[in-house]
């Protein structure tokens, strides 16, 4: 049922950290912490893949007939925010817009659970960032089911049907962007529950640090297991050829950059970009505007 022509569709590059398409996904068999080969050096790797990311992202916009979605999930301090601005530090504001999705709105609470979402998405040309996205509605809502209530569905189905109802939407609704020109990426930062606690504590010992912290976010620690489940389902259900999910270990926030530059720049590579060839009709005018020019 989800086979499709994937000659003419984004393809994300193989890597040790793909989530495989076939379910055999396991949180407990997935690294928070990267293997010594990919520890090298992650500051230079980082600064390579970053301009390599700057000359891929002009062609891009200037080709403007794909458009790319980095998604990015992750337990609270598993450093979403932090990478988003070191991996997408050399590319043009011009061409890129980051969405960072909390608790839904009134407004938002008055339509689907992908709508919010959906009304974000990149234009071609361009890098979409969302920084937690629809995935919250098959996470945060699952293990805390009370949040249900202030959907205001009109029936929902029971258990885990709602949950596989819900993922099935998102596993369709992310095709229906590959068939139609958008590279999806999807980054599950994987932070052990130890390393966690370090940076919480961190955000309470520096002072700089301190409008970081939310004691609702240790609240969370005790539903980790819930969460960690309710990742792999996710993971499982919905990483596909042309909506990769990679698992990405996060206790290392250097090595972390720099395996997702790499990956975010070997995708934009693997779409053929190019500068468009200018036309018989656009070569008449170069040449008139630099006779026009000369002639000044």
């Amino acid at each position: 049922m989800e086979k499709m022509d994937k000659t003419r569709l984004f393809r994300a590059p193989e890597s040790a950290f793909l989530v495989p398409f076939d379910g055999s996904f396991r949180v407990e068999n997935a690294p928070t912490t990267a293997s010594e080969n990919d520890r090298q050096r992650p500051k230079k790797r980082l600064k390579a893949a970053v301009r390599q990311l700057a000359v891929l992202q002009r062609m891009l916009q200037a080709n403007r007939t794909w458009a790319v979605l980095l998604v990015f999930q992750g337990m609270d301090a598993s450093g979403k925010d932090s990478t988003i601005r070191a991996v997408m530090k050399g590319i043009s504001p011009a061409g890129c817009r980051v969405c960072n999705f909390k608790r839904p709105t009134r407004t938002e609470l008055g339509h689907d659970f992908l709508w919010r979402t959906t009304k974000c998405l990149p234009e071609r040309g361009r890098i979409g960032i969302f920084n937690r996205s629809q995935y919250e509605e098959v996470l945060i809502v699952r293990v805390h089911p009370r949040i249900l209530e202030t959907q205001r569905l009109p029936t929902r189905a029971e258990g885990d049907a709602l949950w596989q109802e819900r993922l099935e939407s998102i596993r369709d609704h992310e095709r229906h962007l590959a068939r139609n020109g958008v590279a999806v990426l999807k980054f599950w930062l994987n932070v052990s529950k130890k390393e966690q606690k370090n940076r919480f504590l961190s955000r309470l010992d520096e002072p700089d640090k301190n409008w970081k912290f939310n004691p609702d976010d240790v609240a969370e620690r005790p539903f980790w297991e819930q969460y960690m489940r309710a990742y792999e389902d996710a993971l499982n259900a919905t990483s596909r050829p042309w909506a990769p999910w990679y698992a990405i270990p996060a206790d290392s926030k250097p090595v972390m950059r720099a395996i997702i530059a790499e990956l975010v720049a070997a995708s934009l590579a693997g779409l053929g970009l190019e500068y468009p060839a200018p036309g018989a009709g656009h070569l008449v005018g170069l040449a008139e505007g630099r006779a026009r020019l000369e002639e000044e």
